[in-house]
Formats: C-alpha cells, sequence, structure tokens
C-alpha cells in the first residue's frame, strides 16, 4: 500500500482544477475520497446543476463551499433528511451529490434512499466514503460491510466502487451523466494506483491482468490491489490468473463474468464487504444463472470486527490477504477446497457495539 514518506505526487486532474478553483481546490493526499472531492469541483464548475449536500463530513466547506456557496448545502448529521432534501432538489432539475459515510448511507438512511430517490428514480448521487473497514479505527458503528448488498437491491441503483484515485474522478464524470440514482463507494485512506488501461465504462469491467486458468474478480482499492499481488505470485509458479477491476456492481458485467467461467478453472472474489450479499454474491447469482462455475468469494466474515485497527489490519484480521487470495485461487485451480477461515480470528466475534457520531 501507500508510503507515508513525502508528498503524494499531484496528476494532471487534480492541477487542473487547482488551477480553475485556485485556492478552493482540495490539497492533494492520494486518498480515491480527495480525488472524488476534486472531481466533483471540475464537474460543478462546467454544470450548474451539480450540488453538494454535506452531513458536517468536514474539508467539503473548505473547497466545494468556498468555491460555490449558492449550490452547498450542510444538512448536519441527519443524513435521512438530507437524502430526503436531495431527492427534492432533483425533482427540479438539480444534480445532486450527497455526502456521508457507508455505514449511515446503507443503513440510517435506507429508507429515504429507496422511497424519495430509488421508488421515483431521481438522479441523486450518494456518494459514500469509509466504506468496508476503512473505518476501522472507528469500530462496527462506522463500518459498512453490509452496503453493497443493501443498495444494490435497490431498483435503478447503478452501484459503484472504484479501484483508486484515476478511476474515481472517471467514475464521477460518467456518474454526473447518469440519468437515475447512483450509489458510489469509497474509502478514506491513500490508495495505492493500480495501473492498467485508461478506461471507464459504467458497467463494463476493467481487465488489469490476462490469464486463461483463473480469474481474480475484484472490487475497490485495496481488493484491487491484493488480486493483483497474488498474480504475481501465481504467474511465478506457472498458474495465469486474470484480474477484472468489477467497478461497477450494478449493473453486473455478466459477459465478463461469463467468459472467465468458461475459459478457466473458476473464480475467486475478492472485496472490503461481507461475504453475504456483496461482490462474491452478485458473481455467484449472474453465474448460477447463465454459466455455473466454482466461485470462492473472500470477504468479511459474519461477524463484527471488535477490536480496534487501521483498514488493512481490519481486513488481514477478516482473512482478505494477498496470501488467501492465493491460496483460494490455487484450490480452484488444483480443484481442492478452500477453508476461508485456516485459522482463528478473535477479531471477528458477536458484539454489541455503542454508537458513535459522524466523524472525518
Amino acid at each position: 500500500m501507500p508510503t507515508a514518506a513525502g508528498p503524494a505526487p499531484v496528476p494532471a486532474f487534480a492541477r487542473a482544477v487547482q488551477e480553475a478553483a485556485g485556492p478552493h481546490a482540495p490539497r492533494w493526499d492520494g486518498s480515491d475520497r480527495t480525488a472524488y472531492r476534486i472531481a466533483l469541483l471540475e464537474v460543478a464548475l462546467a454544470d450548474r446543476r451539480i450540488w453538494c449536500l454535506d452531513s458536517d463530513m468536514g474539508g467539503l466547506e473548505k473547497s466545494f463551499q468556498a468555491a460555490l456557496p449558492e449550490r452547498y448545502a450542510d444538512l448536519g448529521i441527519a443524513e435521512a433528511n438530507m437524502m430526503s432534501v436531495a431527492a427534492g432538489l432533483a425533482a427540479t432539475g438539480v444534480r445532486p451529490f450527497v455526502n456521508t459515510f457507508a455505514a449511515f448511507a446503507s443503513a440510517r438512511a435506507l429508507e429515504q434512499v429507496k422511497t424519495d430517490i430509488a421508488y421515483p428514480g431521481l438522479p441523486v448521487r450518494i456518494v459514500a466514503t469509509h466504506s468496508g473497514l476503512s473505518a476501522g479505527h472507528l469500530g462496527p458503528t462506522h463500518h459498512a460491510t453490509q452496503d453493497l448488498a443493501a443498495l444494490r437491491t435497490l431498483p435503478g441503483m447503478t452501484v459503484m466502487t472504484p479501484a483508486d484515485a484515476e478511476e474515481t474522478v472517471r467514475m464521477v464524470r460518467a456518474a454526473a451523466e447518469l440519468p437515475g440514482p447512483v450509489y458510489i463507494r469509497l474509502g478514506r485512506g491513500p490508495a495505492e494506483a493500480v495501473g492498467g488501461p485508461a478506461e471507464f465504462t459504467v458497467g463494463r469491467a476493467r481487465r488489469l491482468r490476462e490469464g486463461g486458468d483463473v480469474t481474480l474478480v475484484a472490487a475497490g482499492s485495496l481488493p484491487v490491489l491484493l488480486a493483483l499481488r497474488a498474480a504475481r505470485t501465481l504467474a511465478a509458479e506457472g498458474v495465469r490468473a486474470a484480474v477484472l477491476d468489477m467497478h461497477t456492481i450494478k449493473p453486473l458485467d455478466v459477459a465478463a463474468l461469463v467468459a472467465a467461467a468458461r475459459a478457466g478453472a473458476g473464480l475467486v472474489t475478492v472485496e472490503d464487504h461481507s461475504v453475504l450479499g456483496g461482490l462474491g454474491g452478485a458473481v455467484a447469482e449472474a453465474l448460477a444463472a447463465h454459466a455455473p462455475a466454482r466461485v470462492v468469494a473472500l470477504g468479511v466474515p459474519d461477524a463484527f470486527a471488535t477490536r480496534p485497527g487501521g483498514h488493512q489490519e481490519q481486513l488481514a484480521d477478516a482473512g482478505v490477504t494477498a496470501e488467501a487470495v492465493h491460496r483460494a485461487a490455487r484450490a480452484v485451480v488444483d480443484g481442492h477446497p478452500y477453508d476461508p477461515h485456516p485459522h482463528h480470528h478473535p477479531h471477528h466475534a458477536p458484539h454489541h457495539p455503542s454508537h458513535e457520531e459522524n466523524e472525518s
């Protein structure tokens, strides 16, 4: 993952917005969260329909509000109300970008997202940071390991999660033009660039690595990096593993999955989400209907993470590591069972969390 030595190089897209927005441009730190805020300001400067609705996330008032105060509103820590306000604005022709934590967008405000936004098919873009275990230090109240499962069941909802900062920018630009509701899932800290083709199409997976023996399907910054690392280890062993960046969970790229199922021994999915209902569930559903194949799903087990820890620590404790991806791929290729919990993980055990309020 990224190192802490020295400032992150400023990419071209960030420099362009810094030139356009001047002192109001967010300071570049290499995270997909900051890449999003830069891209939001970029599209808003070009399109007067775009508004920013905030929930005391911190930082948006220094960039978006400072640059475009007439199109910014902070609704406070009242996410359900914010979704309804966004729906009302969208019904008048505005294209609001709603900003909150993934845990709150997918649970606290889910009724309003369903009834006020998804049901009428309004063009609200819900941008949820601190997804998965990226808010590991804040505990289970702020972990979001169920949001993909919840949001992808809403009719008409586009659900996406970028692999790195560059893809985040391409995703925001595309989302600004989509006709219906959108959910974009972001992390919190710096995201290492994954490389690959400089392209982005909603609903079409990016092929980051070729291979015909097994396919690793990943979504989100750390899962994609883990898949790529595992693929390199497999290559050294003579196993050709393809890597798909499945940035769009809905609509899912079924054609790419069917091709992968028919080409190799099976697939391994990698995600920063519960093993129930997320990327692994979506892939298994699609293949069960179109091209039955073996799928090993790596993700967060069906338990809460009860001990504080950073993002990578939490994922590793959940059993989502490059080594686990490698072992799962070998199990698929060799035709062996895969044990998702080879070691005891006391970190993930039943727990009754206390409530914590928003903090960025």
